[in-house]
């Protein structure tokens, strides 16, 4: 940084998040959904920053606070040519205050894991994108519901059993979005399992991807990958700890394309990890 510079750091507005870390994760190969702007900032709207320099954005970062317990980084992208000059430790100083009480999780690429792990972020699994192919789904499966269908209170405690912390405005808002689709297993009233499916700047995301069992994350994920465009990539991001999500996306011959670490700053979260077929971003968890 030289000394005629002016760099500070200040919270991102709507656009901001839609023009510049949106478009920046597009540029560096993240693929984002064509609504995650929207959805992602009304999750916490003083939780998005900007790194200026004579006032011209270079860096940017989400830390999102779900409750005063629990948060999420993301959005973690410096402009090549700006990079191992020190802009980063500002924005990042300035994210950590907005979750200074939180544990903070974030999904590492595998270059900057080793430097997460240096401040402390300690590894829980690797999470493994798989990229298929959406094909109309010709089976019928009784207990998979469309999500307009099942009580929206039951699907946010069913939800809240397996993120580490309550976010039923986001759910609402994101099981809604336009271009995708969301389906819910369900007997009786009661939720085993639900998925979404949105549509991204290449293809489609599946996300989350939630089941008590494989074969009910099996029906979703083939209701899923069955409502939208035929002939289309999609991707799943799945915990490389559940071997039946690694059985399940063999079993669609699907094909790994890209890795990242799930990092905590304290301990994991108390989440049944067998019941996640799919997280719901690597930008908010």
């Amino acid at each position: 940084m030289q000394a005629n510079e002016k760099y500070i750091v200040r919270n991102m507005t709507l656009d901001e998040v839609e023009n510049v870390a949106v478009e920046w994760a597009t540029t560096e190969g993240w693929n984002p959904g064509l609504n995650d702007a929207r959805m992602f900032y009304n999750a916490d709207p003083n939780g998005f920053f900007v790194g200026l320099l004579n006032n011209v954005p270079i860096a940017c970062v989400s830390a999102v606070a779900y409750n005063a317990e629990f948060g999420f980084m993301g959005f973690y992208v410096v402009k090549p040519g700006y990079r191992r000059e020190g802009y980063s430790l500002k924005l990042y100083r300035t994210a950590l205050r907005h979750l200074s009480t939180q544990n903070i999780g974030l999904d590492g690429v595998v270059e900057q894991q080793e430097n997460y792990r240096k401040i402390g972020y300690k590894m829980a699994y690797r999470n493994i994108r798989y990229e298929g192919i959406t094909t109309p789904c010709t089976a019928h499966f009784p207990n998979i519901h469309r999500i307009s269908d099942v009580p929206l209170n039951s699907l946010t405690t069913y939800d809240s059993k397996l993120f580490p912390a309550p976010r039923a405005k986001f759910v609402e808002e994101w099981i809604n979005q336009p271009e995708g689709a969301a389906f819910a297993a369900a007997n009786d009233g009661v939720i085993s399992g639900y998925g979404v499916i949105r549509r991204c700047r290449k293809g489609y995301k599946i996300g989350p991807l939630f089941a008590d069992s494989k074969e009910i994350a099996d029906q979703l994920l083939q209701s899923l990958a069955g409502s939208v465009l035929p002939n289309e990539a999609f991707y799943l991001d799945i915990p490389d700890v559940n071997a039946l999500a690694i059985e399940l996306v063999n079993n669609f011959s699907m094909r790994k394309v890209f890795e990242t670490a799930r990092m905590y700053s304290k301990s994991s979260p108390n989440i049944d990890l067998k019941k996640i077929f799919g997280i719901t971003s690597f930008e908010l968890g």
